[in-house]
């Protein structure tokens, strides 16, 4: 069958409904500054839908380096790959602060989150290796085992018993000459908003002998009494053997970054196929980056301004009867009972009537007849804007347990 012909047939999950979603559940169009409140559909809405932790995404420090480092370097420089022609000072200072906030003694940059997670896999194992991993970690990290030629076990979400289960068996498969073991987790599941058991699990390493990587994209910035991650918040960050973020939450900015000890992160410096093949991150963006960790340093305010909202949106949650799940972080999963089709409705009326925009999440994702509304909370947020959406939330409970949404028809977007 010829290959376009085949992919006409099956478009996939998610493409199979592009039709009648497209711009409106998938590829909308936020504009406008981003901040609490932007314009969709020409409207104004109140956004819980952005991974701007610390809202320094419009931070006037952190526009005026941006646009000082673009004047000055324009988006080339610096021209090649890290390895050939695409170094610079600046790099390695971001590099060495970033080493030195994380407790790490070395760090390597990276262009992305995904594509350097994926990378990182991929460079560490081989054949001969073992690896491990919560049965929730996002796609990064399936993608990157996926690559993987060995074996490959999953443990049950954050089920300490079943993770000792698979390392078990994993220590009685594995040959020690050629081959070793690796566990695989998050600090914070993004979707749900758990914490990984990052110090139960580095507890097992005085059982078994393993490594630990940490994908920390949602706890960098925003866990922790610094700031420095869901490690430190948990006290376990020296039992973490490559701790992993990205600058996509809590930096507001494009790129990633993997410290650990400096002979293995200068393994992965000379072995990483998407960094030696890839050109280097721009020196705007270097210099974003160092201006946006050093107000994460030395503004803590920032911080205490997210997790005031936090706990105002959790907690009035709560207290109206909502269930939330496990949170034990920013991410406020909202779960519903109700059809795909009473999700769609209930999202439709958020946006138009209440203009309140949210991201929902249903079946296969989450069980048939759940819906799951995902919230997210930042600094730039207000405690109004936390009242005008726990009001609208009690007002859709009604409407759903009324079955209003069941009989609503799916209008054309």
């Amino acid at each position: 069958m010829d290959i376009f012909e085949k992919i006409l047939m099956n478009r996939g999950p998610l493409g199979q409904h592009a039709k009648q979603v497209h711009g409106y559940f998938t590829f909308p169009k936020l504009e406008g500054e981003i901040g609490a409140r932007m314009k969709f559909r020409g409207k104004e809405k109140l956004v819980w839908s952005l991974n701007n932790y610390l809202g320094l995404a419009n931070h006037p420090e952190v526009r005026r380096v941006d646009a000082e480092a673009a004047a000055r370097f324009g988006l080339a420089a610096p021209m090649g790959a890290r390895m050939m022609s695409g170094n610079s000072d600046y790099h390695e200072q971001l590099e060495a602060e970033l080493s030195e906030f994380t407790h790490k003694e070395d760090t390597y940059l990276l262009n992305y989150g995904y594509q350097g997670m994926v990378s990182i896999i991929d460079a560490l194992l081989t054949r001969h290796d073992i690896v491990i991993y919560d049965s929730e970690s996002h796609a990064c990290i399936i993608d990157g085992v996926r690559l993987h030629q060995g074996k490959r076990y999953t443990y049950h979400h954050n089920d300490i018993n079943d993770l000792e289960k698979q390392l078990k068996r994993a220590q009685n498969l594995i040959d020690p000459k050629v081959g070793g073991l690796l566990v695989i987790t998050e600090g914070v599941f993004g979707m749900r908003g758990t914490q990984g058991k990052l110090a139960e699990i580095a507890e097992l390493k005085k059982k078994y002998d393993f490594r630990l990587l940490v994908d920390d994209a949602h706890g960098f910035g925003s866990m922790g009494p610094t700031g420095a991650g869901t490690g430190e918040a948990q006290g376990a960050q020296d039992g973490i053997d490559l701790y992993f973020s990205t600058f996509a939450k809590s930096m507001a900015s494009i790129g990633a970054f993997i410290s650990g000890d400096k002979q293995v992160i200068e393994f992965l410096k000379y072995n990483m196929r998407s960094q030696i093949f890839a050109k280097s991150l721009p020196m705007p963006l270097v210099l974003g980056d160092l201006k946006r960790l050093e107000l994460l340093r030395n503004t803590p305010k920032m911080r205490e301004d997210l997790w005031t909202i936090v706990d105002a949106l959790q907690g009035g949650l709560r207290q109206r009867g909502f269930n939330i799940g496990e949170t034990s972080t920013m991410v406020t999963p909202v779960f519903l009972g109700g059809s795909t089709n009473e999700a769609a409705n209930l999202i439709i009326d958020l946006r138009e009537n209440f203009d309140i925009f949210c991201s929902v999440v249903v079946y296969p994702v989450v069980p048939k007849d759940v819906i799951m509304i995902r919230l997210i909370p930042t600094a730039a947020h207000s405690l109004a804007d936390v009242e005008e959406t726990l009001s609208a939330f009690s007002n859709i409970s009604v409407k759903l347990k009324d079955k209003k949404y069941e009989l609503v028809s799916m209008p054309t977007l």
